[in-house]
């Protein structure tokens, strides 16, 4: 996958979660929880629902690495 699509897989995701957010005012190096006001159940969907879509798992140990967009992507690039 390229970063185009783990970007399509997340922009999915959050627009299942919080339809209300514009993706493009989301500040990429931000927490990621911040920028889309979610709370632990959203981010807990948002990476089930990236896991059903790139079959990627994130386990909480690794929560801290995937706190802003840019480390959401870069984490899935690695795991890929």
């Amino acid at each position: 996958m390229t970063t185009q699509n783990f970007a399509a897989c997340i922009a999915t995701a959050l627009r299942r979660i919080a339809p209300e957010i514009d993706l493009q005012d989301i500040a990429q190096d931000e927490d990621l929880r911040e920028e889309c006001e979610l709370d632990s159940m959203d981010f807990l969907n948002l990476l089930a629902d990236l896991k059903k879509q790139t079959g990627i798992s994130i386990p909480e140990s690794d929560y801290p690495q995937v706190r802003s967009y840019n480390q959401l992507i870069s984490y899935l690039q690695d795991h890929h």
